[in-house]
C-alpha cells in the first residue's frame, strides 16, 4: 500500500481532539501536517510543538486530506486538493447542501482521479440507509435534539429564549437544505442523512432544544420499498464545543485507520 502523508485541515475543537487521540495511538494513524489560516500558523505551531508541520496551504507531498474546518474550507482547499489528485475526507458535509458545490467537488475528483469521502460523523446506519436508497425510499425524517447551550450563537436564538426553557421545544421544522443553510454548525448529521438517502429537499428535519438533555441525540426514521428503519444515538458532546458530538472525532480516526488495513468493516 502507498504510504500515507496525511494533512488535517483545521485545528479547532475537532482537529485538536483528532491530534490528541492519534498521539495516544503511536502505532495508529498519524497526522503529518496541519493546515490553518496564515494568521493562525504561529499560534498553532506553538500549540502543537515539534513533529507536526503547520502550513497555510496544502503541501505537494500530501496524499490524504482530512477536513474539519467548516464549509468554506470545503469550497476552497478541499476542492483544490481533489483537482490535484489528493484523496480527501470531510466532516463538514453540510457544505454539500449547495448543489453547485457538490457538482464541482465530483468533477474535481474525476479530474484528479481520486475520491471524496463523506465521514459518517455522529450518526450510524448510513451504510444501511444508502443501501435502502437503491431499492427506493419514500420518506426520511431526521431529528436533532441537543441541550440549549448547544444552540447558543445560532439562529435558534431568534425564535426562542434558550435560557428559560422548561421542556423540549422544536424551533425548526423544514427541509434539510433549509436546515443546513440556517444552522451550518449544527446540521452536518442532517446533511449526511440527506446525502445517503433522498436528498436535501425531500429529507425532513426537526431541530429541538431540550433542557433535560446532557447529550446530543441524533435520530432518523426511513420508510421505503426495503421496509422501515429507525436509528437513534445519544452522543456526548465535545467538551470544547457542545455543538459537536464526540463521536465525530472517532469517525475521522476510524477512516484514517482504514487506509492502512487489509481488512475493513
Amino acid at each position: 500500500m502507498q504510504q500515507q502523508k496525511v494533512a488535517l485541515l483545521g485545528y479547532g475543537a475537532i482537529g485538536q481532539e483528532i491530534i490528541k487521540s492519534c498521539r495516544l495511538m503511536p502505532l495508529g494513524p498519524q497526522i503529518d501536517t496541519v493546515i490553518v489560516r496564515r494568521a493562525a500558523c504561529q499560534e498553532t505551531a506553538h500549540a502543537l510543538g515539534s513533529g507536526i508541520r503547520v502550513c497555510s496551504e496544502l503541501p505537494a507531498d500530501i496524499n490524504l486530506l482530512i477536513e474539519c474546518a467548516g464549509h468554506e474550507a470545503v469550497r476552497t482547499t478541499v476542492l483544490d486538493a481533489l483537482r490535484s489528485g489528493v484523496e480527501s475526507a470531510i466532516v463538514s458535509s453540510g457544505a454539500l447542501h449547495d448543489a453547485q458545490l457538490t457538482q464541482d467537488l465530483e468533477q474535481a475528483a474525476i479530474e484528479g482521479r481520486t475520491r471524496l469521502h463523506i465521514l459518517s460523523g455522529a450518526i450510524g446506519g448510513i451504510d444501511a440507509l444508502a443501501a435502502a436508497q437503491r431499492l427506493g425510499l419514500d420518506s426520511v425524517v431526521y431529528r436533532g435534539r441537543k441541550p440549549p447551550n448547544a444552540w447558543k450563537g445560532t439562529a435558534a436564538e431568534n425564535s426562542i429564549d434558550l435560557t428559560t426553557l422548561h421542556g423540549p421545544v422544536t424551533f425548526f421544522s423544514g427541509s434539510a437544505r433549509l436546515a443546513v443553510a440556517t444552522f451550518p454548525k449544527n446540521a452536518n448529521v442532517a446533511a449526511t442523512v440527506s446525502l445517503a438517502g433522498i436528498g436535501f429537499d425531500r429529507t425532513q428535519v426537526q431541530l429541538i432544544a431540550d433542557p433535560d438533555m446532557t447529550e446530543n441525540t441524533h435520530e432518523f426514521h426511513a420508510k421505503g420499498v426495503f421496509g422501515e428503519m429507525q436509528i437513534r444515538m445519544s452522543i456526548k458532546p465535545l467538551a470544547k464545543n457542545p455543538k459537536t458530538s464526540a463521536l465525530t472525532v472517532w469517525s475521522a480516526i476510524r477512516f484514517l485507520q482504514s487506509k492502512s488495513l487489509g481488512l475493513i468493516i
